[in-house]
């Protein structure tokens, strides 16, 4: 399969190809890993879905220019369906002018009869670490299918439609005979049973529209970066007598610039001065309501931790907070004067003279060692 990100390369079209071209390219494509063509063949279906995404967008002058000039960066909220939770029988219904219900391929994907649901959408929403303590609302602009309003989605600017003909309003007409004998669904009806005389001038008598919402969504607080947000009934309409499909939101947490997450913990790193580190000090420390003060104790060593209970991020199920870890950076100045200088020799000269104990101990403890170790290799000796 060609790169899952260019979408010319998976219909195998050029960049500058015309819309009868990519039209041309998809149906061919839809054909070759139709379902009901690869029985069972579970990548023919991801391909077969992933060629409807790459179509949606090419076929579409806005979508394709805003994919031209962005990638699928400049996507986001377009209102591009979730063709991973579409089902493969709807996409007969959301391209039926590609398809001409049921001239591909005699029929196949038309099986199932009935009113088909509305396909799903999908959008993204950016969110600040803050938002993701205290959950937002957030507002997404899409682009769904609804039913016309102007003709009642009749598609007749009358509201009445006339039994077709062709069929005798049954929608399927049978073709040969015999033991081949084909039936599929009726090619001037498309399957409807009725035909219009004055088609409606606001959708053409297609008796749906494409309309840009504004939809809101409700984050709660504790989301993970990429986790999904279901809005039931805010996609496509379906058809006539079926529910609309969902809308499915995907999160993406901007990166803080003070704070690193893990999971519902946090971690910021807090400079020192050597001398608050040595002997102790209260230290502000930032967190995401604010700042608190830490009592940063003797002889902290840069990369000590200290936690702040239930100053990190709430379970998304609402069960309490995580911690902030604090890493303490114990900071060396480049630049000294003349006194600093002065006392800082002054206090190198007592290390010298035993003020580091636990220095000196290891100094001790490691002189022991190699002597215990020249012991045991004389006396290894012949």
């Amino acid at each position: 399969m060609p790169d899952e990100d260019d979408y010319y390369a998976i219909l195998g079209v050029g960049r500058g190809a015309g819309q009868d071209e990519i039209r041309a390219a998809y149906r061919d494509a839809a054909k070759k890993y139709h379902p009901d063509l690869n029985p069972g063949d579970k990548q023919a279906e991801e391909k077969f879905k992933k060629c409807a995404e790459a179509y949606e967008v090419l076929g579409d002058p806005e979508k394709r220019g805003l994919y031209d000039r962005y990638g699928k960066a400049g996507l986001r909220g377009a209102g591009v369906h979730d063709w991973a939770r579409t089902d493969v029988h709807d996409i007969f219904s959301i391209f039926e002018d590609v398809f001409g219900f049921g001239d591909l391929f005699g029929g196949l994907g038309r099986g199932r009869r009935g009113p088909l649901r509305g396909a799903h959408l999908r959008a993204v929403v950016d969110l600040a670490m803050e938002e993701v303590l205290r959950g937002a609302a957030k507002s997404v602009r899409i682009t769904r299918r609804e039913p016309c309003t102007a003709c009642g989605a009749t598609g007749s600017a009358s509201g009445r439609r006339e039994r077709c003909t062709a069929c005798g309003g049954h929608g399927r007409v049978q073709q040969g005979g015999g033991f081949f004998r084909i039936v599929t669904d009726c090619p001037r009806c498309r399957g409807a049973g009725t035909v219009i005389r004055d088609p409606c001038k606001e959708c053409g008598g297609h008796r749906f529209v494409a309309r840009a919402r504004t939809i809101e969504v409700h984050v709660p607080p504790g989301v993970e970066e990429g986790q999904g947000i279901r809005v039931p009934g805010q996609g496509d309409a379906g058809e006539i007598g079926a529910p609309p499909g969902d809308l499915f939101v995907e999160v993406r947490v901007a990166q803080h610039a003070l704070f690193e997450r893990h999971g519902r913990e946090l971690l910021c790193q807090v400079p020192v001065s050597f001398t608050q580190a040595a002997l102790g000090a209260d230290v502000q420390v930032p967190t995401l309501e604010g700042k608190e003060t830490l009592s940063v104790a003797r002889g902290t060593q840069s990369g000590d931790l200290y936690r702040l209970a239930g100053r990190g991020l709430p379970d998304l199920d609402g069960r309490g907070r995580g911690d902030l870890l604090v890493q303490v950076v114990v900071e060396i100045p480049k630049k000294l004067s003349r006194r600093q200088e002065e006392l800082l020799r002054e206090f190198a000269a007592t290390e010298k003279k035993g003020v580091l104990p636990q220095r000196e101990s290891f100094l001790e403890k490691l002189a022991h060692y190699l002597r215990e170790g020249e012991d045991q290799g004389e006396g290894k000796k012949p």
